[in-house]
C-alpha cells in the first residue's frame, strides 16, 4: 500500500444537503454524513503516525462502531468535500502546479528566506516609535514586497501603527461581505540557553530536504507566508476575485497584541464596518490521526484570560527577631491552598467541547466502548454524563480545556537575608472555562483567601475594594494588608463568544469545513466518494488576534491546516520546523478556502 493509498479511508454514507450553494444548475458531488470525528487539541488522543493510518483496520472497526443506534442522529454531522465550481478550472489550474518540484523549490524559498529575518516579540516593549526593538520588523516587511510582487502590486497596503500590516484585495462584488484571512509576523524568542539544543540555528531557515527548520516556521510564518503564497501564484495565473479579501496581520501576538491586532481591528472596522466581513480565519489548530481518524479541529471558541497579582505586605525589621510568619511565609499558604483548591472543571451540554466529545463517540472506531455509550447517553442523563467526565478527566490536557485553570508563574519576595520581607507577591495565570467569565473567576479567588487573611489579620483590597470578612465587620489591620489586582495592570480577557457550526447561520463554518477535506484530499489524489478526514469543532485554551476582532463578525474561526501528528511542528520550543509537503498543502488549503468563499452564497 502506497503512502497515498494509506489515506483512502472508507466511503462515508447517506447524504447530507449541502447549505452553501445555491446555484442548482451546477453539478457537485454528492455531500455525505462521515463516519468520523474529533476531540481535538485536547491531548487526549493517542499520538502516532498519521501516515500508517490502516484502511483495513478501520474497515473492521466500521460495522461494530455503528451498531449503536445513536451514532446516526444528527450527531456530528460532516459537511462533504467542497471542491470549488464556478472557479473549478482555477483550482485544476493551481492543484496542477502546486504537485510541480519547481513550485515546491519556490514554497522552499519562500518560507525559509521568511525564517531568516528575525521577528522576536518580548512582553515588555514600549510604544512603537520609542523602543528601537519594533525596527527589525521593516527588514521583514522589504522580504515581503521582494519576495511577493504580484501581491504587492495588485493589493492595497495599509500600514497601521508603523507595523501592523493590511492588505485589500477588492472583489468585482463591492456589495459582498470580504473574506478576512488574519496571521502574526512576530515569533516567540529563542532562550540563549537553548541554543545548542538546537538540531540547526533557530534563523537559518535551513532546508535539509524534507524540513524548513527555524523560529517561526510553525507559528506563524508558515500561516502568513502560506496566504501571501497563494495570492501571488493565484495573480501570477490571472485569477481575479468576485468577493473581496482581506489580509490582517499583526505584529505582536505572542505578547498580547496589544500595539498590532488591537490597532488593527480600529483600522478593519472602519474599512468595512462592524459586522462587515463574512467570516474571519485566523492561525489555530490542524489535523492529525486521533483514536482511528484523521481529524480536523477548527477552533470556534478561546478560553479567557485572567493575571492576578496577589501580594502580602507586613512591617520589617530584622531577621534575628522574626514573627511566627514572614510575608513570604504568608503568601506561600495562600498560594498552597489555590494549588490546593483547583477550579472544579464540569463538561456542559451547551459547550463546544461537549460537541468534540459527542463526534469522539460517533465516529471514533478505537474509543472505549463504555465510553462511548456514556457519551451518548449523556445527553439525557445525568449519571452518563458525570460518567463520560470522570473518564474524559482522567486526561489533564483534556480537564484544562474544559474548565478554568490556574497557573503560579511568578513569584518574588525579599531583598536581603537579615532583613525581614516587607513585601511578597505572586502572579497566578487563569485561562477561563468557556462556560464561566472574569467575575466569576475573581470572586472564587476571593473567596478563596479570605479565611488566611482573616487568620493572619490582614486588611484585605482586592480589585479595588475593600473585602470583608462576614456581614458584620472588617478585621482591622494590625498586622499587614492582602491585596489582590490584575497583574501589570491589564484587565482580563473574558471567553470568546461561540461560532456557530449547526443551523443557518453555519455556512461559514461549512465552507471552511468542506475547503479542508478537498485540500487534504487533493493533496493525497484521493478522488471519488471518500471522506478522508472529519472536521469537528474545538476550543483554543490559549489566545490569538481575535480577541480585538468580535465586533468584525460572528463567523471567527481559528484554523492553521497544520500537520499536528508531527514531531517536528514544536510551536514555542527548539527545533520548530515545517515540513515542506506540510506547507505546499497549506497553500493548497487556502487556495480551496480563497475559492470556495469566493463563489459561495455568504451575504
Amino acid at each position: 500500500m502506497t503512502a497515498k493509498e494509506t489515506w483512502k479511508i472508507s466511503t462515508a454514507t447517506g447524504p447530507l444537503p449541502d447549505p452553501v450553494s445555491t446555484r442548482p444548475s451546477v453539478s457537485r458531488r454528492p455531500a455525505r454524513i462521515a463516519l468520523i470525528a474529533l476531540l481535538a487539541a485536547v491531548g487526549l488522543l493517542a499520538n502516532y503516525n498519521v501516515r500508517h493510518y490502516s484502511w483495513e483496520r478501520h474497515a473492521a472497526s466500521h460495522n461494530s462502531t455503528h451498531s449503536n443506534p445513536h451514532t446516526f442522529a444528527n450527531v456530528c454531522p460532516q459537511a462533504p468535500e467542497l471542491i470549488p465550481q464556478r472557479n473549478f478550472d482555477t483550482w485544476e489550474n493551481l492543484s496542477a502546479t502546486y504537485d510541480t518540484d519547481a513550485f515546491k523549490s519556490k514554497a522552499v524559498d519562500w518560507l525559509s528566506k521568511a525564517v531568516q529575518v528575525p521577528t522576536e516579540s518580548y512582553d515588555y516593549y514600549g510604544p512603537v516609535g520609542t523602543d528601537p526593538r519594533w525596527e527589525k520588523f521593516h527588514a521583514f516587511h522589504a522580504y515581503l514586497q521582494q519576495a511577493f510582487p504580484f501581491v504587492h502590486a495588485t493589493l492595497e497596503l495599509t500600514n497601521v501603527n508603523t507595523y501592523g500590516l493590511i492588505f485589500v484585495w477588492k472583489g468585482s462584488d463591492e456589495e459582498l461581505k470580504p473574506l478576512l484571512l488574519a496571521g502574526h509576523q512576530d515569533v516567540v524568542p529563542v532562550e540563549p540557553a537553548t541554543i545548542n539544543d538546537w538540531l540547526h540555528p533557530p534563523f537559518s531557515g535551513h532546508f535539509d530536504g524534507t524540513h524548513i527548520w527555524g523560529r517561526g516556521s510553525c507559528d506563524d510564518k508558515s500561516g502568513i507566508i502560506g496566504i501571501m503564497a497563494t495570492i501571488e501564484t493565484m495573480l501570477a495565473g490571472g485569477f481575479e476575485p468576485t468577493r473581496t479579501v482581506v489580509l490582517a496581520f499583526g505584529f505582536d501576538e505572542e505578547s498580547r497584541g496589544t500595539h498590532g491586532a488591537k490597532t488593527l481591528a480600529v483600522k478593519l472596522e472602519e474599512m468595512f464596518g462592524a459586522n462587515g466581513y463574512a467570516m474571519l480565519v485566523d492561525e489555530g489548530s490542524g489535523y492529525d490521526e486521533q483514536y482511528g481518524r484523521v481529524i480536523a479541529t477548527p477552533s470556534i471558541a478561546e478560553k479567557g484570560y485572567l493575571d492576578v497579582h496577589i501580594e502580602v505586605t507586613t512591617p520589617g525589621g530584622h531577621s534575628s527577631l522574626p514573627p511566627p510568619h514572614t510575608s513570604i511565609g504568608i503568601l506561600a499558604q495562600m498560594l498552597v491552598k489555590l494549588e490546593a483548591n483547583p477550579f472544579k472543571a464540569q463538561l456542559a451540554r451547551n459547550s463546544p467541547i461537549y460537541k468534540s466529545a459527542q463526534c469522539l463517540a460517533a465516529h471514533a472506531p478505537d474509543l472505549p466502548e463504555h465510553l462511548r455509550k456514556d457519551i451518548f447517553a449523556s445527553a439525557y442523563s445525568d449519571e452518563a454524563l458525570h460518567a463520560a467526565e470522570n473518564a474524559l478527566f482522567a486526561n489533564l490536557a483534556f480537564k484544562n480545556l474544559v474548565g478554568t485553570t490556574q497557573a503560579i508563574d511568578i513569584v518574588q519576595g525579599g531583598v536581603k537575608v537579615n532583613a525581614l520581607p516587607e513585601q511578597a507577591w505572586a502572579v497566578v495565570n487563569h485561562r477561563i472555562s468557556t462556560e464561566s467569565s472574569i467575575t466569576q473567576t475573581k470572586a472564587r479567588d476571593i473567596d478563596l483567601l479570605k479565611p488566611l487573611a482573616s487568620k493572619f489579620n490582614l486588611a484585605y483590597t482586592a480589585f479595588g475594594e475593600s473585602i470583608r470578612y462576614d456581614d458584620h465587620f472588617t478585621v482591622p489591620s494590625t498586622y499587614g494588608n492582602l491585596t489582590l489586582s490584575e497583574a501589570f495592570g491589564k484587565v482580563g480577557l473574558e471567553p470568546a463568544p461561540v461560532t456557530p457550526t449547526e443551523g443557518d447561520d453555519a455556512a461559514p463554518y461549512t465552507i471552511l469545513s468542506g475547503s479542508i477535506k478537498a485540500a487534504f484530499n487533493r493533496h493525497r489524489g484521493i478522488e471519488g466518494d471518500v471522506d478522508a478526514v472529519v472536521v469537528s469543532p474545538g476550543v483554543l485554551s490559549g489566545n490569538t488576534d481575535t480577541t480585538y476582532y468580535w465586533k468584525l463578525t460572528p463567523h471567527i474561526i481559528r484554523y492553521g491546516h497544520v500537520m499536528k501528528g508531527s514531531s517536528f511542528c514544536r510551536i514555542h520550543t527548539v527545533n520548530e520546523a515545517m515540513s515542506i509537503d506540510n506547507f505546499v498543502e497549506i497553500i493548497r488549503y487556502h487556495t480551496a478556502l480563497m475559492l470556495n468563499v469566493d463563489e459561495s452564497a455568504l451575504p
